[in-house]
């Protein structure tokens, strides 16, 4: 686990942190370790959805960077592109990765298509309502915008919307995630058990800065990614792409971590008051195993975990 960003100045611009994904699917195509990148950018004709792209060179990769808030499906064409004869590098949400990865321990042909498995934090999907919401707020109508980003351009960026007149209207993350696209967030998604990518080979994060509080601070910066790295094909990757100056590392300090990603830390432990409420309720309930939930549980107050009992039945019902 280090952090570090992408050498090339626009992918660490462009890029939602500091473009060490962008710097890493560079390396794997110019490495040849793969012959594409399988990735999700902006929708043609809806610049606040997503599709899913092919990338095959850097302007492919500079043109797909940037987080992207609303639902993707980068597996929708997964026979088209197991039969394709390629080596796809694979980059998804881990609920994406874990489905693939689980698919590929079973079918060979499926881990031949896709050698590398690329994933980042994920703190939840919000409804395509959502980004509707950020144009609201931002008094634009969907019809009138040409582009949208949901971050990027530094970091950690302001959601932007280009009109088709060539003017602009933006707000800072702070507002569009933390006030409007955090609201959003699918029902799965409140009951994911893993927004950090256990399946991928490489993870990558935003490696927030936190004040005296602990608290993330959103305050623009060069970005800076956190890479982790989750199996030793994972490790030679990154190391490659450091040894041809593709990323370059700093050392990271394990311990920081639950205070740069608190919601990660926070999402394990709220979740098995969450399932309880819905299987009181006769909702269906996904089977985790092996991801330790009493233990979580138990390193959340009782208070909270009231709170997190009772908000779920509260959208139950309500």
């Amino acid at each position: 686990m280090e952090t570090g960003w992408a050498t090339d100045p626009d992918l660490r611009f462009f890029g939602a942190s500091g473009g060490a994904l962008s710097g890493l699917l560079l390396h794997l195509l110019r490495s040849g370790e793969v012959t594409d990148v399988v990735q999700i950018a902006a929708a043609p004709g809806n610049p606040i959805a997503n599709s899913t792209v092919i990338s095959t060179s850097r302007s492919d990769i500079l043109n797909a960077a940037g987080s992207r808030y609303a639902p993707s499906a980068p597996l929708a064409h997964l026979e088209e592109l197991v039969n394709s004869g390629q080596r796809h590098a694979f980059v998804g949400k881990p609920c994406d990765v874990v489905a693939l990865r689980a698919l590929a321990n079973e079918n060979v042909n499926v881990a031949a298509a896709f050698p590398v498995m690329l994933s980042f934090f994920c703190a939840g999907v919000p409804s395509e309502t959502g980004g509707r919401a950020v144009l609201t707020a931002l008094g634009v109508k969907l019809e009138t915008v040409a582009r949208f980003r949901y971050r990027g351009r530094g970091w950690p960026g302001r959601a932007t919307a280009v009109l088709r007149d060539g003017s602009e209207r933006s707000m800072s993350y702070h507002d569009s995630w933390g006030g409007i696209l955090s609201k959003h967030g699918q029902h799965r998604c409140k009951i994911c058990a893993d927004g950090t990518g256990k399946a991928a080979d490489i993870v990558c994060a935003d490696a927030w800065e936190s004040d005296t509080t602990g608290y993330p601070v959103f305050d623009e910066a060069e970005g800076v990614s956190l890479i982790v790295c989750r199996t030793a094909l994972g490790g030679r990757i990154l190391e490659g792409a450091v040894a041809a100056g593709q990323i370059e590392t700093t050392p990271f300090n394990v311990a920081q971590l639950a205070a740069i990603q608190p919601g990660q830390r926070e999402r394990r432990r709220a979740l098995l008051a969450r399932l309880l409420a819905l299987r009181l309720t006769g909702r269906p309930v996904p089977r985790y195993r092996g991801l330790n939930l009493w233990s979580a549980a138990r390193q959340n107050s009782y208070l909270r975990n009231l709170k997190n009992f009772f908000g779920m039945l509260r959208r139950v019902f309500w």
